[in-house]
């Protein structure tokens, strides 16, 4: 017998040394909880599955289960037409994930877009012209970073056109993109696909942190007229939120979750404490505060609701989530 399995051998310790070792309470292994068992782990690669194959074997622990229970909530709240609310951060655009933005759009996995300034400029830009995303710091050694003649002047003028019909800046700038003829990739726009498909597209500007300020044809006025129209806006879209719908922060790190928390103060306090019950999900390379509790924790704590929290690149994670949707909703699953 190994002197590790000798009881005679229990209780000794160190010369002169007191040994409580031998009071020590255990418990058998088959008595003992375990939050790992051999039917969560990975399956093995199989070359030439199926999407919903491959999504089947991953592990059933932590992440992974976050990312199937967010698929699995964005498409319930489609199946009981509640509100699917998706907020983008411009690295969301300029990472190429418009397609399968759209694609949920289409399939009403998206009913409303909330974005900051620099998710519709990449837009606008990669729409008209093609390409997108300058390099920041060979522009700001010669005070030329944000300076792109037409970015500038026609995304201003749109705004100002809009405010002056009573429009919001989403929409302005939507109608400004349908109305060109010289839009080289409108396949490729959330603006137009918004417009498109009746999805409100609304932009929360921080003034003084867009591009689009630095120019002669920035109106402070008109950006914040459409901007707080685009607020109010949605903040009735919450309502649709109540018992089912669906809430994704993807990339925005502060703006986002602080307009979602007071847009959302401001129906619950119209609506009687309404809506609760649905689930929040933040996507993002890293963990941010902000997110986390005005996204994740605080709406769901005090509205019943599952937050997740889910950390990844955009270019990796939204497809894998858009393909999961998309196989839920096809009932593939």
């Amino acid at each position: 017998m190994s002197r590790y399995a000798d009881p005679s051998d229990a209780g000794k310790g160190a010369p002169g040394a007191a040994d409580e070792r031998s009071e020590l309470r255990r418990i058998p292994v088959a008595d003992r909880p375990n939050k790992v068992e051999p039917s969560d782990f990975a399956g093995r690669p199989v070359p030439g599955a199926s999407f919903a194959e491959f999504f089947d074997s991953l592990p059933h622990i932590l992440q992974a289960e976050a990312l199937r229970a967010v698929a699995r909530g964005v498409s319930d709240a489609v199946r009981r037409e509640r509100t699917c609310l998706w907020m983008l951060g411009g690295h969301v655009v300029k990472t190429g994930l418009t397609p399968i933005l759209i694609s949920l759009m289409e399939r009403k996995a998206i009913s409303h877009i909330a974005v900051n300034g620099s998710t519709v400029i990449h837009d606008y830009e990669t729409a008209r012209f093609g390409g997108t995303s300058e390099d920041v710091e060979a522009g700001l050694s010669d005070g030329t970073f944000g300076m792109a003649l037409e970015t500038g002047r026609d995304m201003n003028l749109a705004i100002r056109a809009g405010r002056d019909d009573g429009l919001g800046l989403g929409e302005a700038l939507a109608r400004d993109l349908a109305e060109r003829t010289d839009a080289r990739h409108p396949e490729l726009s959330l603006l137009l696909a918004g417009r498109r498909l009746g999805v409100p597209i609304t932009v929360h500007a921080a003034i003084g942190a867009e591009i689009l300020h630095q120019h002669p044809e920035a109106d402070g006025a008109a950006i914040g007229e459409t901007s707080y129209r685009d607020f109010l806006s949605l903040s009735k879209a919450m309502a649709g939120l109540d018992g089912g719908g669906a809430v994704l922060n993807v990339g925005s790190a502060v703006l986002l979750p602080e307009v979602f928390l007071k847009a959302l103060t401001v129906r619950r306090n119209l609506s009687g404490g309404r809506p609760r019950e649905f689930m929040t999900a933040d996507f993002d390379m890293i963990r941010h505060y902000r997110p986390r509790v005005n996204v994740v924790e605080r709406p769901t704590r005090t509205g019943g609701g599952q937050g997740y929290q889910v950390t990844g690149h955009h270019e990796i994670m939204i497809p894998l989530l858009g393909w999961a949707i998309a196989e839920e909703l096809e009932g593939r699953r």
